[in-house]
């Protein structure tokens, strides 16, 4: 409460970055603190930027879970699909997390269900490496490509054998992975 009245009396264009070259909206997405999220966004933050070497806000709300915060940058024009410095969507991040919420909210936005890039696998693959079943479900009934390889990574059926992830490795199997 009172870091949103602070915020309030003390917002001003041009004082968007924090020391650490974080943006105010990226550290209060980071840190699930919605209000003052909702606040910055009013006050007419961009849901975009990226500051040197840090995720957007996005990205780092999907990183921690904070879903609710995800619907709000998304709700303020946030780019569902774009990649990070290491090439990773906020869909691979909720991926590799678990986020169902995140995961939902993102898909339901129109994230790319197979995203990929030479850095990271496809939302699939991650989820299946990590032994995530809700998530896996999720993808596959999104219409996510069982048998797509990125990232230089094997296939999602590939890495929950090598994980031994016996549920999703059924789970594939039952949507034509090979």
């Amino acid at each position: 409460q009172g870091y949103a009245t602070v915020l309030q009396l003390g917002t001003q264009h041009g004082h968007e970055k924090k020391a650490q070259l974080t943006t105010a909206l990226q550290a209060a997405s980071a840190n699930g603190h919605d209000g003052i999220v909702q606040l910055l966004l009013d006050k007419g933050a961009d849901a975009n930027v990226q500051s040197e070497g840090y995720p957007s806000a996005l990205q780092l709300a999907s990183l921690y879970g904070h879903s609710k915060i995800v619907g709000l940058l998304l709700d303020k024009g946030a780019v569902v699909s774009a990649q990070d410095r290491w090439s990773a969507t906020a869909l691979q991040i909720a991926s590799a997390k678990g986020y169902v919420k995140s995961i939902q909210l993102l898909l339901d936005r129109g994230a790319d269900v197979n995203a990929q890039s030479q850095l990271f696998a496809t939302p699939l693959q991650i989820a299946s490496a990590k032994g995530h079943v809700k998530i896996v479900q999720i993808l596959l009934a999104r219409k996510a490509d069982a048998n797509a390889q990125g990232g230089g990574y094997p296939t999602a059926l590939q890495l929950a054998v090598l994980h031994r992830h016996e549920t999703i490795v059924e789970l594939l199997l039952d949507n034509v992975a090979y």
